[in-house]
């Protein structure tokens, strides 16, 4: 199989993983406190991440080298404290209508790089950010009857994760992609592990098996998502990641008797659409930027 296949295949697979990570999730986050599950599920992922640094060239001294520790470390936090937010709106606003708002992830981005990257938004993608969030509006559907405030849990879970990848596109500047996943692992299991003791919980036996199952799924859903950019463009992988969206209402529908409106879908599918358009056009102007430095290099010499 060549490499370009192979991307897909680890693509399919985390794509996959992850799914049936966050079903399992939602169904602990149902019976106990979503913080004490994330906490579980950061100590495992710490320890894949102090494992992954030990074997790479240098070890761990290496891995940990950052010139932006500070970055490095709230990176870390946002994202541990993001997976309580959506564990949380897992159980209490639905799988199906929850991964549909954390959908609009990518628009968030495009959003925030202006003031927090200085990067500059065309027409394009200001028309993108604005189907998008008009897509998201459909799905909270703010002019029913019956507005549950609890649908703000996905969005500011969406909004925590944009924030993240905006940090760590800040840290990839001067910091090694190894030495931002293990800063991912180690400072978050810390940070939660802060707060995530006073919520400890007994586990019923079952549960453990279901929490080691979660612990599993969260390192080799991270790890096949590694492959799968080492092997691709990102403009490559993230579209296909809306594939969570579609197992998301599969899974919602069959397994938890979840249900699926229009505004759903329709609010679903226009924010995948202006998604993967916002996606392609920042592969786009990255692609014009490096070939534009490129020649200035080449006029240069």
């Amino acid at each position: 199989m060549d490499s370009k296949r192979l991307g897909y295949v680890f693509t399919l697979l985390a794509i996959l993983i992850f799914s049936l990570q966050d079903s399992i999730s939602k169904h602990l986050g149902s019976v106990y406190p979503p913080v004490f599950i994330a906490m579980i599920r950061f100590w495992a992922f710490a320890a894949f991440a102090i494992v992954l640094g030990a074997r790479s060239p240098g070890g761990l001294r290496a891995a940990a080298a950052t010139k932006r520790p500070v970055l490095q470390i709230m990176r870390g936090a946002i994202l541990a404290f993001q997976i309580v937010v959506t564990i949380t709106a897992f159980t209490t606003v639905g799988l199906a209508r929850s991964q549909a708002i954390l959908a609009s992830g990518p628009i968030f981005v495009a959003l925030l790089s202006m003031p927090l990257l200085g990067e500059r938004v065309g027409w394009r993608r200001w028309t993108a950010i604005g189907v998008g969030l008009c897509g998201v509006l459909i799905i909270v559907n703010p002019g029913g009857v019956a507005f549950d405030l609890t649908v703000l849990l996905p969005l500011l879970s969406a909004l925590m994760f944009a924030i993240y990848v905006i940090a760590t596109r800040l840290a990839s500047r001067d910091d090694s992609a190894s030495t931002s996943f293990f800063y991912i692992g180690v400072a978050g299991a810390v940070a939660i592990s802060l707060i995530g003791p006073f919520y400890w919980t007994n586990l019923a036996p079952v549960d453990w098996l279901w929490m080691g199952i979660v612990c599993i799924t969260g390192m080799s859903s991270h790890y096949f998502l590694i492959r799968a950019y080492d092997l691709l463009d990102a403009a490559a992988v993230q579209p296909l990641t809306y594939l969570q969206v579609v197992l998301a209402a599969i899974v919602g529908v069959t397994v938890f008797g979840e249900t699926l409106n229009l505004n759903m879908v329709v609010g679903s599918a226009i924010v995948v659409g202006a998604g993967i358009f916002t996606i392609w056009r920042e592969s786009v102007v990255a692609r014009r930027r490096a070939a534009e430095k490129s020649s200035g290099n080449e006029t240069g010499k």
